[in-house]
C-alpha cells in the first residue's frame, strides 16, 4: 500500500522494524528493571520509616511496567525510550497519526496478555503486513521508522535528503 509519497511506502515505513523492536524491547526491560529496583528501595525505606505501615505501598510495583509502556505511548514521541533509541514510533495504522488514549490502553493490555500466555502470539508479526503483532492489530496501531515520517525524507544525517557537499 502506498500513501502517495515515496517516503511513506510500506517498505520505507517498516523496513528493519522487527529487529529494531526486539532490541528496543531488551533496552526497555532493562529500564523497567532499574525503575522497579529503585522504587523497591524507596518503598522499603518508606516501610521502615513508618514502622511497617508503608509496606503496603509495595503493591504498586507490578503496575510499573504497564504504566511505563502506557505513558510512553501517550507521550510526545509515541514510543517507549527503547523504541526512541532505535528510531521507532507507534502510529495509528490508517492515517499514521499518534495513538489515542484508548488505543494505547488496548495495545498495552493485549501486549501484557500476550506475554502472560507465553509470548508465542508475538510470532504473528512474521505473517502480517507491516509486521504488526497481535496487540498492534487489535489496537489499530503500527510501529514505523521515525525517519520515514520526517518531511523531505530527512535532514543532513538521514538518507533521502540532499547534501550541499
Amino acid at each position: 500500500m502506498s500513501f502517495g509519497s515515496p517516503y511513506l511506502d510500506d517498505d520505507y515505513l517498516v523496513g528493519g522494524v522487527m529487529s529494531r523492536r526486539c532490541v528496543a524491547w531488551v533496552f526497555d526491560i532493562f529500564l523497567i528493571a532499574m525503575l522497579v529496583w529503585a522504587l523497591w528501595w524507596i518503598l522499603v525505606m518508606f516501610g521502615l520509616l513508618t514502622f511497617g505501615l508503608g509496606f503496603g505501598a509495595m503493591s504498586i510495583l507490578p503496575f510499573v511496567p504497564f504504566c511505563y509502556h502506557f505513558l510512553s505511548l501517550l507521550g510526545s514521541a509515541s514510543a517507549t525510550p527503547g523504541q526512541q533509541l532505535m528510531g521507532l514510533t507507534v502510529r495509528r495504522d490508517f492515517d499514521l497519526g499518534p495513538p489515542t488514549g484508548l488505543q494505547a490502553l488496548v495495545s498495552v493490555l493485549v501486549f501484557y496478555l500476550t506475554l502472560a500466555t507465553s509470548g508465542l502470539l508475538l510470532v504473528v508479526a512474521l505473517f502480517t503486513t507491516r509486521h504488526r503483532t497481535l496487540h498492534d492489530l487489535v489496537s489499530g496501531l503500527v510501529v514505523v521508522r521515525v525517519r520515514a515520517l520526517t518531511a523531505g525524507g530527512g535532514g543532513w544525517n538521514m538518507g533521502g535528503g540532499t547534501s550541499a557537499l
